[in-house]
């Protein structure tokens, strides 16, 4: 039966807030110092600087080998956190249905694009775009991981083979909870990280 953590209990092994020093989300376990197989997993900012600075913080921190950003960063002065000369990871990221200021985004995010964007890493394929009902079965056939956001709800499910993955939301507008995921590409798991102010 799928998971949904958007139901877990407080103190869940599958769930942690920032600066919990558990094992499995230290630095270092790559060759080089990297998280090599793990990547940040983010979506629907909404302009909250804090929680996002926070985020972007813990991926850092972390050495993660990429970072996947859902979408719905909502103004460009959001998205200065995440671009390339701030981020020492790759960026991968899709516009949300609130990103209405495309060419400000653009001019920071030269990556950015409409989902679904495909893209292979770790020897996994991952599809990414916003919202889950915008993919099309096409789309989705033969990932190994589909990541979306824009229901602000935490999506962490086996599907066949298939990890389906939402982070919640960063900003915690909806749910009262800032949230983001690492990814394990090796394990094909992922965990939800608490990111509050």
């Amino acid at each position: 039966m799928p998971r949904r953590d958007a139901h877990l209990c407080p103190g869940d092994p599958r769930e942690r807030r920032d600066g919990d020093p558990r094992e499995d989300l230290r630095a270092g376990s790559g060759h080089d110092g990297s998280s090599a197989l793990k990547v940040g997993v983010i979506s629907d900012t909404h302009d909250r600087l804090p929680t996002f600075r926070r985020a972007i913080s813990l991926f850092e921190r972390l050495k993660l080998a990429a970072v996947f950003h859902a979408g719905d960063y909502i103004a460009p002065f959001a998205a200065q956190l995440i671009h390339a000369d701030r981020l020492a990871a790759p960026l991968h990221c899709v516009y949300g249905n609130n990103d209405g200021e495309r060419e400000g985004l653009k001019a920071l995010l030269p990556g950015i694009q409409d989902g679904p964007l495909r893209i292979e890493l770790g020897g996994r394929k991952i599809v990414m775009h916003h919202f889950i009902d915008w993919l099309k079965p096409d789309d989705m056939k033969g990932a190994d991981v589909v990541i979306t956001g824009h229901t602000h709800q935490v999506v962490n499910e086996m599907s066949n083979s298939t990890l389906v993955l939402n982070p919640g939301e960063c900003c915690g507008w909806v749910s009262d909870r800032c949230t983001v995921a690492i990814l394990d590409l090796e394990g094909l798991s992922a965990e939800i990280v608490e990111v509050h102010e």
